[in-house]
């Protein structure tokens, strides 16, 4: 009898095993491997790479500069931050223009690959110190560049951060993008000029949806101007704005959107023609 009661108990373990299987592959199993970090060991030795490269080439520019401006040299958190900065900053960017821009764009882009928040100080920066015209090809600059790199970074090791993060967003934009494949361009020019979707999951989730690089480069590019001239803009009087907030007011928002309309005017249209 013992025999039979060793078969029925490596049946139930058989048993207990398969169960376990398939709740792996259900998906509350799928949602539970989701929630773990999201990155396999060579995507986050690429990712850590790339970051090594990028800091090491900040901290050469940061060891060329004088030892008098190391102490204040940190990036800005607040408003009152990025005065000290821009006092501290002044003279040595009048002084060494070529190190002093060499140094900004390459942490303006350093931020925006790595999803650093406070760019906008660095676009503030820019108006305060170098004026609307050559602050906003500055910033339109780096910003476009930081973008592209995040972008090829995210086509390398983004597709289970932004599937970990955020999941419904982005079966949102990928339905989104499905629909306006014919007119792509003017779909990308319509977030990046209005705050319908953040920059960070533009530039992360564009690759992943497969949204081509020059399409992304050019509506980067272009549709970027708009915002980056009100910040650059309100970079000239960064002693009397009292918050961050007050760039974007209702009546800026509303000029936005409106611009935005005007750019995917065209989709809408022919989606109008098809529908007839």
């Amino acid at each position: 009898m013992a025999a039979p009661r060793s078969v029925v108990v490596e049946t139930g373990s058989w048993a207990l095993d398969r169960d376990e299987e398939k709740n792996a592959e259900s998906p509350s199993g799928k949602k539970l491997k989701a929630e773990r970090f999201p990155l396999s060991r060579w995507e986050f030795a690429a990712a850590l790479g790339v970051f090594l490269v990028f800091s090491t080439g900040l901290l050469c520019i940061y060891l060329t500069m004088p030892a008098a401006e190391y102490e204040m040299l940190k990036l800005p958190r607040t408003l009152s931050d990025l005065r000290s900065l821009k006092d501290h900053l002044a003279t040595y960017a009048q002084l060494h223009p070529a190190k002093f821009i060499l140094g900004y764009c390459s942490t303006y882009i350093f931020m925006q690959t790595f999803m650093i928040p406070g760019t906008i100080f660095m676009s503030l920066l820019a108006g305060a110190l170098f004026g609307v015209v050559r602050g906003l090809f500055l910033v339109v600059f780096n910003a476009t560049s930081g973008a592209s790199s995040c972008y090829f970074l995210s086509k390398l090791i983004g597709r289970p951060i932004v599937n970990w993060l955020w999941p419904e967003k982005l079966r949102y934009f990928q339905a989104e993008i499905a629909k306006r494949r014919e007119k792509l361009l003017n779909y990308m020019l319509f977030l990046r000029v209005t705050p319908t979707l953040p920059n960070l999951f533009i530039n992360l989730a564009s690759p992943i949806v497969d949204i081509p690089f020059h399409i992304f480069f050019l509506a980067t590019v272009v549709g970027l101007v708009p915002a980056s001239y009100i910040t650059v803009r309100a970079g000239l009087a960064l002693g009397e704005l009292k918050s961050v907030k007050d760039l974007y007011d209702l009546k800026t928002l509303a000029v936005l959107f409106l611009i935005g309309s005007i750019l995917l005017l065209p989709t809408l249209l022919k989606r109008k023609r098809v529908y007839e």
